[in-house]
């Protein structure tokens, strides 16, 4: 089974984390579950968003592998070793789990070690029909093909000049990295009412981007971060809530 992956990144501070959940969410509420969520940012924070808490991150487990000898206890080859490990890090709840990547390599040689972790990932994903992924606010993670195939990119930011800009230098960097991905789309986060959508149309057309999402700034969502409470929490007819379900639903996305 190929699963549905989306993969999200953008400039930071822009709901980033926030748009991931949400999609995790607004997937559940439609009954494409299992979900499983990947915090692929070294600050790892989509756990709380999403209300759970993780312990172990796979970035650590890749740290121990890279120094570890051939085997395991009782003959277990490392390969094994690491299935099991991994399998360890994955935070299980009701109609989604979550992995961590946690934080970056350090210095050194990671080839073997990222090699393997990316076959053990594959297989891992291979169990899930959608995947969702919180990147770091770059293209760093994507560029090491940890994960089979993209169909949906998207990259994040907000409607200032300096945001745009960002987004048209993420998606020329993400052709000139090679990053490959089925469709994308750009969510603009923090629009105002009133906001005149023609530099973001431009965009769009520039990007060839198939989606344009716009999101409101929301009161009782900028409540739920600074709190700390779960997006599964708020309610769905929250206004950024519901057009992420709108967006969500336009993409026809069926269960297996």
């Amino acid at each position: 089974m190929k699963p549905y992956t989306i993969a999200i990144t953008g400039k930071g501070g822009t709901g980033k984390t926030t748009i991931a959940a949400a999609i995790v969410a607004s997937l559940i509420r439609r009954g494409l579950s299992p979900v499983l969520a990947v915090d692929a940012d070294p600050n790892s924070c989509l756990d709380g968003v999403l209300g759970v808490q993780v312990d172990k991150t796979v970035g650590r487990l890749r740290e121990e592998s890279r120094g570890a000898g051939t085997g395991g206890p009782s003959g277990i080859s490392k390969r094994d070793l690491v299935e099991l490990r991994i399998a360890e890090c994955l935070v299980e709840a009701k109609d989604f789990d979550l992995i961590a990547m946690g934080r970056p390599e350090g210095p050194g040689c990671y080839c073997y070690a990222n090699n393997l972790f990316k076959d053990v990932i594959g297989k891992l994903t291979q169990s899930y029909p959608f995947i969702v992924i919180d990147n770091e606010a770059g293209l760093e993670n994507l560029s090491r093909r940890l994960y089979q195939s993209i169909d949906l990119l998207i990259i994040t930011g907000d409607p200032s000049r300096r945001g745009l800009a960002t987004i048209e230098r993420l998606y020329n960097l993400a052709g000139e990295m090679g990053i490959a991905y089925d469709a994308l789309a750009l969510a603009i986060n923090l629009v105002r009412s009133g906001y005149g959508m023609e530099e973001l149309e431009a965009l769009q057309l520039k990007t060839s981007a198939r989606h344009l999402l716009t999101l409101p700034f929301d009161a009782d969502m900028a409540l739920a971060g600074e709190q700390g409470r779960s997006i599964l929490g708020v309610d769905p007819s929250n206004p950024v809530l519901s057009r992420i379900d709108g967006f969500i639903t336009r993409l026809g996305l069926q269960n297996p």
